[in-house]
C-alpha cells in the first residue's frame, strides 16, 4: 500500500496527473478523505529545497531550561518558532539513550513546524543526561518508573500554562519514549493528542483512562513491540477510543532515528513524520 501511494505521489509531482484525479486516487488508496489529507504534508515537505528546510530550523529558538515537578525540577530542552505569539504544545520524549543531540534536533524540527516543543530529560533525577551519553542507557534503568511517569505528566501541565502556548498539548516519543507517550496518555486526562513511535503498550485495564486521540507508528520487523498491538487495539476499540495505527513495511525498530544509519529508513520516517504533523495540526489547533 505504501509503495502504491508513493508511486502515485511521484506521478503527481512529475505532472502526470491533475490535482482532482490525484486526490481521488489518493483517497481510495488511503481509505478516507481524512487519511488522504494527512498525507498531503508529505508533498509540501518534498517540494521544499534544502535551503528552505534549513531555514525552517533556523527560524527556531531553542534553549535548555527547567520546569517544576513533584520533587524539584526537571531539566529539558524547549524550542519554538522565532516569530509568533501562541503555539500548540508538543512534548518530545527521548529514546533510552537520554536527551541527546538527535532528540534536540527532533525538537527543533517540531518547532520548525509551528509548535512549542518541549523535550524533558528523563535523567534529571540523576543529574541529567551526561555530556558523554555512553552510560545514559544504564542510568535509565535506575529511574523509578512511577515517579518518571509523573515527571512527564507534569510537562503537560507546564506546556498548557506556558505564555507561548495556545493551551493545547500533544505528546510524541520514540522507543522508550513511545512507551512513555502511551503512559502519559493513560495518566494525563488533559492531554489532547498522542503519537507513540514503536512504543510498548499500556495494560488493557488502563486503556479506559485514555482521553487523547492516538496515532501509532510501528516498524514491520519489531517482534517484541508488535506482540502487544492486537491486545492494545482490541482494548481501544472496546472502550471506543479514537486511534489510527500504521505499520511501515521494510522497517525495523528505531526507523525514525536518522543519527543511526543501521536503523534509519528515510521513506518511512518521512511519511510517519508527515502524518504526525498533520495529526497534531488537526488535534491541537
Amino acid at each position: 500500500m505504501e509503495t502504491k501511494i508513493n508511486n502515485l505521489i511521484s506521478e503527481y509531482q512529475k505532472g502526470k496527473a491533475d490535482r482532482r484525479d490525484f486526490l481521488k486516487k489518493l483517497t481510495l488508496l488511503a481509505g478516507s478523505t481524512a487519511a488522504a489529507m494527512a498525507i498531503m504534508p508529505l508533498l509540501e515537505n518534498n517540494t521544499l529545497s534544502a535551503a528552505e528546510k534549513k531555514k525552517k530550523i533556523k527560524d527556531v529558538v531553542g534553549n535548555f531550561m527547567t520546569y517544576p515537578i513533584e520533587k524539584g525540577e526537571m531539566k529539558a530542552y524547549l524550542a519554538h518558532p522565532a516569530k509568533g505569539k501562541k503555539f500548540p504544545g508538543v512534548i518530545v520524549i527521548q529514546e533510552i539513550f537520554g536527551l541527546n543531540e538527535h532528540i534536540r534536533d527532533v525538537t527543533r524540527r517540531m518547532a520548525g513546524e509551528g509548535f512549542l516543543a518541549l523535550a524533558p530529560d528523563a535523567l534529571s533525577p540523576l543529574g541529567g543526561t551526561p555530556e558523554d551519553t555512553t552510560n545514559a542507557r544504564g542510568m535509565m534503568g535506575q529511574l523509578d518508573s512511577v515517579q518518571t511517569t509523573k515527571n512527564f505528566v507534569a510537562a503537560v501541565k507546564y506546556l498548557k500554562s506556558h505564555p507561548l502556548s495556545n493551551g493545547k498539548v500533544g505528546c510524541t516519543g520514540f522507543c522508550w519514549g513511545g512507551a512513555m507517550t502511551n503512559q502519559v496518555a493513560v495518566h494525563s486526562p488533559d492531554l489532547d493528542a498522542a503519537v507513540p513511535y514503536y512504543g510498548s503498550q499500556p495494560k488493557a485495564e488502563d486503556v479506559p483512562k485514555i482521553k487523547a486521540p492516538l496515532l501509532m507508528h510501528y516498524a514491520e520487523n519489531d517482534q517484541r513491540i508488535n506482540a502487544g498491538i492486537e491486545a492494545y487495539e482490541k482494548a481501544l476499540k472496546e472502550n471506543h477510543k479514537e486511534f489510527q495505527s500504521f505499520i511501515y513495511p521494510g522497517t525495523g525498530h528505531g526507523f525514525n532515528n536518522d543519527s543511526a544509519p543501521q536503523r534509519y529508513h528515510a521513506e518511512a520516517a518521512q511519511l510517519a513524520w508527515s502524518r504526525t504533523i498533520a495529526f497534531f495540526r488537526e488535534k491541537l489547533r
